[in-house]
């Protein structure tokens, strides 16, 4: 299910678009089987409207079709950026 999950990160771009307190989203892949999402945002409350939105919903929807185990939230702190 590999390449459906890409196309449903790949099609999750203009939802993080209209966010308008994400400030960063990247949807990624290392290899064939590992993915993941990278995002930022000036405050908690903007995270939070993020993980109760449309993303993380689809996402969570499909994860038992698209996903070998649930996936994992890790929230972190940006310390320092250039």
């Amino acid at each position: 299910k590999e390449d459906e999950l890409a196309q449903l990160l790949k099609s999750a771009q203009p939802l993080a678009t209209a966010e308008p307190d994400t400030v960063r989203w990247y949807s990624w892949q290392i290899d064939d089987s590992t993915f993941g999402i990278f995002d930022t945002f000036e405050a908690e409350d903007g995270r939070e409207a993020h993980l109760k939105g449309q993303i993380a919903a689809a996402l969570m929807d499909n994860a038992d079709k698209l996903l070998a185990k649930p996936p994992i939230i890790e929230k972190l702190n940006i310390l320092a950026a250039k």
